[in-house]
């Protein structure tokens, strides 16, 4: 029988436990989302994955916004984040704070994400855009490089939220930042 784990059973660390734990080295910051079902999406991933902190930008709106709470599931308490007005503001502070800043959109000479090799120990920063614009040019502009998942239907995008889980579990595989 392959019984269902209770809560109590996988070993999840609580709260103060997670504040102190050692975090993913990376950073997701949010260009201007208009849901807050999204960006409560991208805290409770976040969370999961011991992601370092969230940057919400622009239009985005922040904790305790109701629907942010409502799909965020308490994660707006454990994992760190700080608003900007400017996304471009909160690309320079994650490049001072020594992180490598990508865009993840559709452009000319995009990198795409099965073939994105970053080092051992890379501390990355991702600009996760708009759900109708996307990442702004001239945020695109200021990073490093842009990174594109394939697709193969007839559709160009996937939903912000989903985009976002998809990359940061591909570089969480890829960089292995510790195990359970």
């Amino acid at each position: 029988m392959n019984r269902k784990l209770r809560s109590d059973e996988m070993g999840r660390i609580g709260g103060d436990e997670f504040k102190k734990s050692d975090k993913f080295q990376l950073i997701v910051i949010l260009d201007n989302i208009r849901s807050g079902n999204n960006i409560g999406s991208v805290f409770r991933t976040s969370d999961a994955l011991r992601i370092e902190a969230i940057y919400l930008c622009g239009i985005s709106a922040q904790p305790p916004q109701k629907d942010i709470q409502k799909t965020a599931l308490g994660s707006t308490e454990t994992v760190d984040w700080k608003y900007f007005e400017s996304t471009i503001d909160a690309i320079e502070v994650a490049k001072n704070e020594g992180f490598d800043v990508y865009a993840v959109e559709q452009t000319q000479s995009s990198i795409m994400l099965d073939e994105f090799r970053p080092e051992k120990g890379a501390k990355i920063a991702l600009v996760m855009g708009n759900e109708v614009r996307g990442v702004e040019q001239n945020a695109i502009d200021r990073c490093e490089g842009v990174l594109e998942i394939p697709q193969f239907g007839t559709k160009h995008s996937f939903n912000i939220s989903v985009s976002t889980g998809i990359v940061l579990w591909d570089l969480f595989t890829k960089l292995t930042p510790f195990k359970n």
